[in-house]
C-alpha cells in the first residue's frame, strides 16, 4: 500500500500516540478554534447571569425583610409613605403617604425603604419650600416698602402726596 507523505492522508495507525483519533479534522468531536471562542463566550456568558440572578435574589429577599409596618418606603413610581398594615394573602400593602390618605398597592411595588435620615430630609425639604421660593403657580403678596422723609412719604420708590397718591412730578 503506497501512503501520500502527508499525514493527513495516513491511516490512523500510522500517526502513532502523537495525535489522538478524535483530534483529526474528519472525526465528529474534531474542535476548530473558532468553536472553541464561541464555546468560551457562552461560558462566561452563563457565568454572568447566574451571578446576576443570585444577586437580585439576595437583595429581594433583604429587601422583603425591611418590609414591616410602620417603615417608611418609595413604591417604583416615586410614591413615599408608611406602610399602614401588610395583607399577606393578597400580596398587598396599605401605604399613608399623606396624612389621611391610604394607598392600597401590591407588594412587589415597593422598590426601597428609605432609612429614616432621608425620610426626615425629605419632609424639611418639602416644609422649607414655603419659607423660601414660592411654588410653581404660587401667587405671592408684595412687600411694599413704606418710608417717611422730610419731603414725604415714599412707597417702593414713588413720592406719595397728603392723601396716599402718587405725587406728580414738577415739570
Amino acid at each position: 500500500m503506497i501512503y501520500n507523505s502527508s499525514w493527513r492522508s495516513a491511516p490512523i495507525s500510522t500517526l502513532g500516540p502523537s495525535i489522538p483519533p478524535h483530534l483529526l479534522e474528519g472525526s465528529p468531536f474534531y474542535m476548530d478554534p473558532l468553536n472553541l471562542v464561541i464555546l468560551a463566550v457562552l461560558a462566561v456568558l452563563i457565568i454572568f447571569m447566574v451571578r446576576n440572578s443570585r444577586k437580585r435574589k439576595r437583595e429581594t429577599e433583604e429587601l422583603s425583610q425591611k418590609i414591616i409596618e410602620g417603615a417608611y418606603v418609595m413604591t417604583n413610581f416615586g410614591v413615599y409613605g408608611t406602610i399602614l398594615s401588610i395583607d399577606a394573602e393578597n400580596n398587598q400593602i396599605f401605604l399613608e403617604s399623606t396624612p389621611g390618605t391610604v394607598l392600597k398597592v401590591h407588594r412587589q411595588t415597593v422598590t426601597r425603604v428609605v432609612p429614616t435620615e432621608d425620610a426626615v430630609a425629605i419632609d424639611d425639604a418639602e416644609t422649607s419650600g414655603a419659607q423660601g421660593e414660592p411654588e410653581f403657580g404660587e401667587r405671592v403678596s408684595p412687600s411694599l416698602e413704606k418710608t417717611s422723609t422730610d419731603d414725604g412719604t415714599i412707597l417702593n420708590g414713588v413720592p406719595l402726596d397728603e392723601n396716599g397718591n402718587p405725587r406728580k412730578s414738577a415739570e
